[in-house]
């Protein structure tokens, strides 16, 4: 199995069938710990069962001892295993999170803030056990896995800090009266993640869950649980019993937290069809939502642009994490007089690429590979498509093997020219290392083009003029542009899209935390 913290502990108190916890039960009922006991010696049974859930404070195992295998996507092979939890352990999880929430929601900011203070504290000091176990499971680069680390713990940073609070505002006075907005936490937030950003996505559900003062349960997907799992020691350590909730398990487990009516708020990140079926799911209950969906994030290169300097951006912006990102580019339209020139110089840049596609954890790698199989098998679907209907693969379009595993799930870094709007892979988003490559004649052409999708999450323009090119970005319909760029979002704005791309927004300050409360207007005569 994979290196964790705390191996030789959790091994021994799994075989001998003792607490793995000091923590407290959030339900106060001393037959849960018992409950916790039999899980672990069922546990024994299967094969390294090492990594504990955080359930009410408690880190246990699942009922049964059930597990689940994960997969090194470098190899294909099985590499560790984490529990496999039960609907069960969902109600377990959730009536901790409600306890909690009485409390939880009544604590100071400040509290708050140095319980998230400690979490990424904690994480800190186990860095690198993280990006080892998340560059294992992903497949992505040690040095990107290494980066998600860190990124989770400077958020932790800057969430506790203090302009984070929402304090009451006055919003009208007058000498008949004066007008407060206040903000209240909803209660348990349900926070369901992907596999591509496994723990970037969990911070992203935790962190402004907790600070407003809500409780939550978190769930990874299924191809990606380890890291997250990891998390219960750290948050165990972090926050008071139930306040932070996490169990690994299959997609079943999602769909009972979207359906529990003691879930008041589903944070998802993930594609638009299983967006839409939360959606649909929680309609009876009105259920609040954060939906951060898919992408088919479109370039525009505007005639005349420096094609030798925008290429390799944009590459890099198409190709980072092996292509598996919302906001990838995932289609560029080029002008017809520099069209030849875009697609020979990507088709370079993708053929030069091979060499530093491989494992994760082996020095120089710069690309991983896909994540799971169904997703290779998805991006080879749409290149196969898109060569039976007259598209140029002029670099890439087939699988390799750079870790000398076949069962690996490896895909060459990709380019496709003379493709169509109808084309699946320019229609449909491919979320991996294939780019198809479009000519048009006029700009505003190439903006009705690019519009033209059910996705808006993300986009560009290249030009080298950046203030042209920006008059052209705001045209586009997505969430988030940017200008000779691609990729790179910052803190102090909104992350989110529009169309089928998603509902409500993630950090950008006051605006992300705003999704996580409700607002109380409070009108207050003045005393005469």
């Amino acid at each position: 199995g994979s290196s964790h913290f705390g191996s030789s502990r959790l091994h021994t108190h799994i075989f001998h069938c003792s607490s793995p916890s000091p923590h407290l039960d959030a339900m106060g009922r001393p037959q849960k710990r018992l409950q916790t006991i039999l899980n672990q010696c069922l546990c024994a049974a299967q094969p390294s069962c090492s990594h504990p859930i955080l359930i009410g404070g408690e880190l246990t195992f699942a009922e049964g001892g059930k597990v689940a295998p994960v997969i090194n996507p470098a190899t294909g092979e099985v590499f560790d295993y984490v529990p496999d939890a039960s609907k069960a352990d969902l109600e377990r999880a959730i009536a901790a999170a409600k306890k909690a929430f009485e409390t939880w929601s009544q604590t100071p900011f400040q509290v708050r803030a140095k319980a998230v203070l400690a979490f990424g504290e904690e994480l800190e000091r186990r860095a690198e056990d993280f990006a080892v176990n998340l560059t294992k499971e992903q497949g992505k680069p040690l040095w990107a896995a290494k980066g998600e680390v860190a990124g989770f713990v400077n958020l932790c940073k800057h969430f506790a800090q203090p302009e984070n609070e929402l304090k009451p505002e006055v919003v009208e006075t007058n000498d008949q009266r004066r007008v407060e907005v206040h903000y209240f936490p909803r209660g348990v937030v349900g926070g369901i993640t992907p596999w591509n950003f496994p723990l970037d996505m969990a911070c992203n559900k935790i962190l402004p869950s907790v600070i407003t003062g809500n409780t939550v349960v978190v769930k990874p997907s299924p191809y990606t649980p380890l890291t997250t799992v990891m998390l219960s020691e750290v948050a165990a350590k972090a926050f008071p019993a139930g306040v932070v909730n996490i169990l690994s398990g299959g997609d079943q487990l999602g769909q009972l937290i979207v359906e529990h009516p003691d879930v008041k708020h589903v944070t998802f990140t993930g594609s638009a069809a299983t967006g839409k079926r939360i959606v649909a799911t929680g309609a009876s209950q009105l259920k609040k939502v954060t939906l951060e969906l898919g992408g088919n994030d479109a370039a525009i290169v505007l005639p005349g642009t420096d094609v030798k300097k925008a290429a390799p951006k944009i590459f890099g912006g198409a190709m980072f994490n092996t292509g598996q990102v919302c906001i990838a580019i995932k289609r560029v339209f080029v002008h017809e007089s520099q069209y030849e020139q875009m697609v020979e110089a990507l088709a370079d840049r993708a053929k030069k690429s091979v060499a530093r596609v491989g494992d994760g954890l082996k020095e120089g790698v710069m690309w991983g590979p896909l994540n799971n199989k169904a997703q290779l098998e998805r991006v080879e679907g749409l290149v196969e498509d898109a060569r039976k209907t007259g598209g140029h693969i002029v670099a890439g379009g087939k699988r390799m093997a750079p870790t000398g595993k076949d069962s690996a799930y490896f895909y060459e870094p990709t380019i496709i020219a003379n493709v169509n709007d109808n084309t699946r892979i320019v229609k449909e988003e491919q979320f991996g290392p294939a780019l198809p490559v479009l000519s048009y004649k006029t700009v505003d052409e190439a903006l009705s083009r690019a519009n033209n999708s059910e996705f808006g999450l993300g986009g560009s323009v290249w030009g080298d003029d950046p203030e042209e090119a920006s008059k052209v970005a705001l045209r586009l319909e997505s969430g988030m542009t940017w200008v000779n760029d691609h990729l790179s979002p910052s803190e102090s704005a909104p992350f989110g899209g529009v169309k089928s791309s998603g509902v409500g927004r993630e950090r950008g300050g006051k605006v992300g935390l705003l999704e996580f409360v409700e607002s109380k207007s409070l009108y207050v005569p003045v005393k005469k």
